[in-house]
């Protein structure tokens, strides 16, 4: 019984290691692509009034009532 004891102890503390790394790598934040770019803002621009100095024939109340 000590023969077996002392034979599977190498193998428990193998697996003890093993799975503390697994662990350790899923707890882990996930690492950003390498395409990705950090706090990049994408701004959209107001295109403004039509140019051609007429406003559409009709708004819809959602839009009509915006800011």
């Amino acid at each position: 019984m000590i023969a077996v004891a002392v034979l599977l102890l190498p193998a428990l503390g193998v697996l003890l290691f093993v799975m503390d790394r697994v662990e350790d790598r899923l707890s882990a934040r996930p690492s950003a692509a390498r395409h990705a770019r950090k706090r990049h803002l994408r701004l959209v621009h107001d295109a403004g009034p039509p140019r051609t100095g007429r406003t559409p024939a009709r708004r819809s109340r959602r839009h009509g009532k915006a800011a």
